[in-house]
């Protein structure tokens, strides 16, 4: 792995070829109270399983290609399989009237911590509360396991208010990270019209 040197003051210039952002990480510590959140009869889970795995590469990448999700495309498919099967890793497609419409990953592999690996809904269900459904399936699913925390991440490349979201139902933040990674619109994990948010930048000025 190369490195070049970070300025902690001011601005690091990458390799052509190369793109980051920040990551916000938020934590709970504890169940959080319960909130009240509107019934949805259309919604459901569908737990996914490594025999699900087209299925669940499917969703990854309807859901994930607006917000240059990647790293489930990049990675063997035999890893993905695996890792669906895992008794301490449980992935749900989020139905809407029996179709698909996002995605819930949960990581208990960490004793230390539950993680919210990959959430989110379509973008026709953005802004309609089926989100703040679904964090409450996510919520009751990691602490039942009693785990000692629960966390996620996002970053500047998903959605605006996903860090007001996030606190919105009880998770605090409590670090910073920069992440960077090879452009996957310039690898061919994404087609070059992913992240229309983020530019292609492939030569040097």
């Amino acid at each position: 792995m190369s490195t070049i040197p970070l300025a902690l003051e001011g601005y690091t210039d990458l390799p052509v070829g190369k793109f980051a952002n920040v990551v916000t990480y938020l934590e709970m510590r504890a169940r959080p109270p319960a909130r009240l959140v509107a019934p949805w009869p259309d919604l459901g889970l569908k737990r996914l399983k490594g025999a699900d795995v087209d299925h669940y590469l499917s969703i990854y990448r309807v859901l994930g290609e607006r917000w240059l999700w990647w790293s489930r495309l990049a990675a063997p498919r035999e890893s993905i399989v695996a890792l669906l099967d895992r008794p301490d890793v449980e992935a749900y497609a989020l139905t809407c009237r029996g179709e698909d419409a996002g995605l819930l990953e949960l990581d208990f592999r960490d004793i230390q911590a539950a993680e919210l690996a990959f959430f989110g809904v379509y973008e026709p269900l953005i802004g309609t509360g089926a989100a703040t459904w679904l964090m409450a399936q996510a919520i009751d699913k990691a602490w039942d396991r009693s785990p000692p925390r629960f966390f996620a991440h996002t970053c500047t490349f998903d959605h605006p208010r996903a860090v007001h979201f996030y606190q919105r139902n009880g998770f605090v933040p409590y670090k910073f990270a920069i992440e960077v990674d090879d452009d996957p619109r310039l690898t061919g994990a994404l087609p070059r019209t992913a992240g229309k948010h983020v530019p292609v930048i492939e030569r040097a000025r």
